[in-house]
């Protein structure tokens, strides 16, 4: 139990609670700060172990869903993911200035338009995507349409689309820097289309870009890039501007693994899991 003079304790809440322009969140951190230099000490959150990978059987299997919150320097913008499970591919996307169930629906409407309706889509109980109270919009379009709706009940499940917001921070946030709301939408177009046709994609062993695997060329591409393919700049399949990683060996789940040309050469199981 804590032991706070009562005022003391009030002053500091009240100095927090009414500080203009004080967000929710800044809020509850200060609060929190406030109690633990009173000598609270928050309970241990206990993790447990994940250590189950799945993956789509094909594309437009399961497609995840998910936004990216960032600022521009005050101003929060908030940029829509939709990604293919099986390929990674980024079938669509949308920015805005809050978390809308109408950017959810005219985003995911442009990427069916496009693609193809995936057999079902996973999100987080996002307040753009679910209505704890009756159906949401985005509930009942998926249901109009038969699209299976999952919800993540664990962030590991879906997996995908954090991995990737992870490195969407790394690779585009991080390093461009956008003035408003419009320049945001151009950079992130042309940032996304760089990912799915030229950036290799270490989940699908390093020699492969999204679109190989979501248009079905997977095979194709490793025997044209095994035959020294992309050489020649007349050369349909320009592999110029992917980083190639030939060889490596990596180890999942505590299996160490040799991949050699994007093909996975050997497996070094325990015999207990073999």
């Amino acid at each position: 139990m804590l032991s706070l003079e009562p005022n003391w304790v009030r002053l500091h809440f009240d100095d927090t609670i009414t500080r203009p322009n004080a967000g929710r969140d800044a809020v509850a951190r200060s609060l929190r700060r406030v109690m633990e230099d009173a000598g609270y000490r928050p309970p241990k959150v206990r993790s447990e172990k994940h250590d189950q990978r799945y993956v789509a059987v094909r594309p437009n299997h399961i497609w995840h869903a998910d936004y990216v919150h960032r600022f521009i320097h005050r101003a929060s913008t908030y940029s829509l993911i939709f990604i293919d499970d099986c390929s990674r591919y980024v079938v669509g996307h949308g920015v805005d200035d809050a978390e809308r169930a109408d950017l959810v629906i005219t985003a995911f409407e442009e990427a069916v338009a496009r693609h193809g309706k995936p057999e079902a889509l996973m999100h987080d109980k996002g307040g753009a995507f679910w209505s704890w109270r009756g159906i949401s919009r985005f509930s009942a379009l998926l249901a109009e349409l038969g699209v299976d709706q999952i919800v993540a009940e664990h962030k590991e499940w879906n997996g995908k689309v954090e991995v990737f917001n992870a490195n969407l921070q790394k690779e585009f946030f991080n390093v461009h820097r956008c003035h408003d709301v419009s320049e945001l939408r151009k950079r992130l177009q042309a940032h996304l289309h760089w990912y799915n046709h030229a950036r290799t994609n270490h989940a699908l062993g390093g020699l492969l870009v999204p679109a190989d695997r979501y248009y079905g060329r997977v095979e194709e591409v490793l025997a044209r890039i095994e035959a020294g393919a992309g050489r020649d700049s007349l050369d349909t399949l320009d592999l110029r501007e992917r980083c190639l990683e030939l060889f490596k060996v990596q180890s999942q789940g505590g299996v160490p693994e040799v991949w050699l040309l994007g093909r996975k050469l050997l497996e070094l199981r325990p015999p207990e899991q073999k």
